[in-house]
C-alpha cells in the first residue's frame, strides 16, 4: 500500500490514536471553553489534548490537518493562516507549504512565528515543543460522529474569533444533509453497500466509523461489518471473494484519485468475477471524491449528496 493509502485507509482512526483519542467511539471536546477576562479573549478551550489557553485573538494561524484548514477557511479565518501542510490542497488559496502533518517539525513550524497551530495529531513531540515556545496547540482528531465533526468546526470559529460565521456554517451543513436524507429515505436496510478504501489490499470501513455512521444517515446495510474483528478498528481488510459473494448493491469508491490507486468504474467492472455483483451490473459503482470522503469538515455535504443520489437512483 503507498504512503497515501496507508494513511487514507485508517484516516479517521489513525489520527485519533495518534492523538491519543480512541477510535472510534470518542472524539474531541464539542467546543467547551472559559473565558478568563473581557469579551471573548483570552480563552480557554478543552481540546483533545486537553485545556489550551489563547491569549488573544490569533493573527498567524498553522494548520496541520487537511480538515481543519478546510474549517478554517469556511469559517471566515483564512486570512489569519500564514502556513498549511502539504496535504492541505483546498481550498486552492490556502498557503501551502512542505510541513507534514505526519512527522511534524517543530523548528520548521516555529520559523512562520505562529500564535497558534491547529493539528490532527500530537506526533513527533508537537504539543510540548510548540508550547515550551509558548504556542498554543489545538488537537482536532479524526470525528467519531457527526456532532463531534461540528463541534470541531464551533471550536475552531471560537478559537479564531468566528464563532458565530462558524454556528452558521454547522447549520447550514445539518440543513443540507437533512434535506438529502429526507429526499432519499432513511429506512434502507433492504440495500446493501461496500465502501472501498483501498483495491491492493481491499480495506473497507464498518459501520462503526465515521464514515459509517454517514452513510447510516440512510439506513443503509454494510457489508464489511460481519467481516470486521475487534483489532480491525473499524477498517477491515476484505477479500475479493468476500466482496463478490456478499452481492453489494451500491459501491463507493473512495480510492479514485491515483495517489489512493486509481480505480474507477470501469475498472471495478474488469476485476475478475465482479460483473455479478448487482452494483457492477446496474451501475451502481459510484466514483467519489477521495479527499471529501475522507475528511470530517464542512464539504461533509457534498458528500451525503452523493450517497443520496446513489440511493434514489439505486431504489428507482
Amino acid at each position: 500500500m503507498n504512503v497515501r493509502v496507508a494513511a487514507g485507509v485508517l484516516i479517521f482512526a489513525a489520527s485519533a490514536l495518534l492523538a491519543g483519542c480512541g477510535s472510534p467511539g470518542t472524539s474531541s471536546s464539542a467546543g467547551t471553553s472559559a473565558s478568563t477576562g473581557a469579551g471573548p479573549y483570552p480563552l480557554t478551550l478543552s481540546a483533545a489534548n486537553g485545556a489550551v489557553a489563547i491569549k488573544a485573538r490569533p493573527g498567524r494561524i498553522i494548520s496541520l490537518s487537511p480538515t481543519a484548514t478546510e474549517d478554517l477557511y469556511a469559517v471566515g479565518a483564512g486570512h489569519q493562516v500564514v502556513a498549511v501542510d502539504s496535504d492541505s490542497d483546498y481550498p486552492k488559496n490556502a498557503p501551502v507549504t512542505s510541513l507534514s502533518a505526519l512527522t511534524p517539525n517543530v523548528e520548521a513550524i516555529a520559523k512562520y512565528r505562529p500564535d497558534l497551530v491547529i493539528a490532527s495529531q500530537g506526533t513527533g513531540g508537537l504539543v510540548p515543543g510548540l508550547t515550551k515556545l509558548g504556542v498554543p496547540v489545538l488537537i482536532e482528531p479524526a470525528a467519531a460522529t457527526l456532532a463531534s465533526a461540528y463541534g470541531q468546526i464551533d471550536q475552531i470559529g471560537q478559537a479564531t474569533g468566528h464563532l458565530a460565521a462558524a454556528q452558521r456554517t454547522v447549520a447550514s451543513m445539518r440543513s443540507q444533509i437533512a434535506a438529502d436524507v429526507r429526499r432519499a429515505g432513511s429506512g434502507h436496510k433492504d440495500l446493501t453497500y461496500y465502501w472501498e478504501l483501498s483495491a491492493s489490499p481491499y480495506y473497507s470501513a464498518a459501520s462503526q466509523t465515521f464514515i459509517g455512521q454517514v452513510v447510516g444517515l440512510f439506513g443503509l446495510t454494510n457489508i464489511a461489518d460481519t467481516a470486521n474483528k475487534a483489532s480491525d478498528g473499524g477498517y477491515p481488510e476484505l477479500t475479493e471473494e468476500y466482496i463478490v459473494t456478499a452481492r453489494p448493491e451500491i459501491i463507493f469508491l473512495a480510492d479514485n484519485q491515483a495517489a489512493d490507486g486509481g480505480q474507477t468504474p470501469a475498472i471495478v467492472a474488469r476485476r475478475a468475477g465482479w460483473t455479478a455483483i448487482p452494483a457492477v451490473k446496474d451501475d451502481e459503482v459510484i466514483g467519489l471524491n477521495d479527499d471529501i470522503a475522507s475528511r470530517w469538515g464542512p464539504r461533509l455535504p457534498q458528500l451525503v449528496a452523493a450517497i443520496a443520489q446513489a440511493v434514489v437512483r439505486a431504489k428507482a
